[in-house]
């Protein structure tokens, strides 16, 4: 019964990598792997305060032994997948770049995670048994390689463990939304006092549940949060912030490490903004015309929200 099953959590970022000749670049799963034989894109584990971008260059180096660089992001997805052998269960927040070779050797391994580093056709991959997200990211026929839980388990949405240093730290993965109506206004929230970042301008959205994809925890809390109903248009980007000492409602400093995707939504028939969920991080949702969004100091918005207007190039 995977029910039974520790629940953990992580974030992980990895790479697509295409050659001249439309090979693309996988690794092999060792035995030392909780899933030996299958075969994914390069990448793994994103550190606590470490930016994805350099997360999938590190680990595609320390699979493959090539050096690449980031040229974009295709695409965020989560998965949950379960280990019965190691006693647990996984969710998994995927973030899928592309990428190009800047130099090294095509490398193997001996004695870690994974072991063979091979550049395959799109007919090769095919035949290959693939982790789910791999086929998944190369178009491919969906892999059953995967043992998926019978059902998502209880997982707090915020979880912070104690650090090396003693300081507790917490490294969390939400799903922000751009929001827009059709006269060009974009929705905006208030953070409540007591919260980190208390009175500045936030996106509306937040962390997303265990086992939630990113885009449907983003509806949802659009609701929660604002009461308007939106649909995905595209995803812009990926912020990571960290704050070594972050203080919120528990009361004690936490080294805070959010990984915050964030999507363009359209709201097609606004309403006036409404919080829902009252007595939460957020204490006001609003409506902002583009020269008011404008008007408004560096100050009185959150690091995500600044990154996010300026992507969609709103500011």
């Amino acid at each position: 019964m995977t029910t039974m099953l520790e629940p953990l959590r992580r974030i992980a970022a990895y790479a697509v990598c295409a050659d001249s000749v439309g090979r693309v670049l996988l690794v092999r799963a060792s035995e030392r792997s909780g899933t030996p034989g299958t075969w994914s894109l390069p990448g793994g584990a994103v550190d606590h305060g470490e930016d994805p971008n350099h997360t999938v260059v590190r680990e595609t180096a320390a699979e493959t032994g090539l050096s690449v660089a980031v040229s974009g992001l295709d695409d965020v997805l989560a998965d949950m997948r379960a280990l019965p052998e190691r006693g647990i269960t996984i969710h998994t927040d995927r973030l899928i770049y592309r990428v190009s070779v800047r130099g090294g050797t095509l490398t193997d391994r001996v004695d870690r995670p994974t072991d063979l580093a091979r550049w395959v056709t799109p007919t090769e991959a095919r035949e290959l048994p693939l982790r789910s997200f791999t086929a998944r990211a190369l178009g491919l026929p969906a892999s059953s390689a995967d043992v998926v839980p019978d059902e998502p388990p209880e997982f707090p949405s915020f979880y912070a463990v104690p650090g090396p240093d003693g300081l507790h730290r917490a490294q969390r993965f939400a799903a922000y939304a751009v929001a827009t109506d059709p006269d060009g206004r974009v929705l905006l929230t208030r953070v409540s006092d007591g919260y980190p970042g208390a009175g500045c301008w936030h996106l509306p959205g937040g962390g997303t549940d265990y086992g939630e994809q990113p885009g449907a925890a983003l509806i949802r809390e659009l609701v929660e949060e604002t009461g308007q109903r939106g649909r995905l248009v595209e995803l812009l980007g990926v912020a990571s912030h960290r704050d070594a000492a972050s203080l919120g409602p528990e009361g004690y400093p936490i080294d805070w490490h959010g990984v915050r995707a964030f999507y363009r939504v359209m709201v097609d028939q606004p309403a006036p903004p409404t919080v829902t969920d009252v007595g939460g991080s957020t204490c006001e949702a609003r409506w902002f015309a583009r020269e008011e969004l404008g008007a408004l100091p560096a100050d009185r918005l959150t690091e995500v929200t600044a990154e996010a207007v300026q992507a969609a190039r709103l500011g």
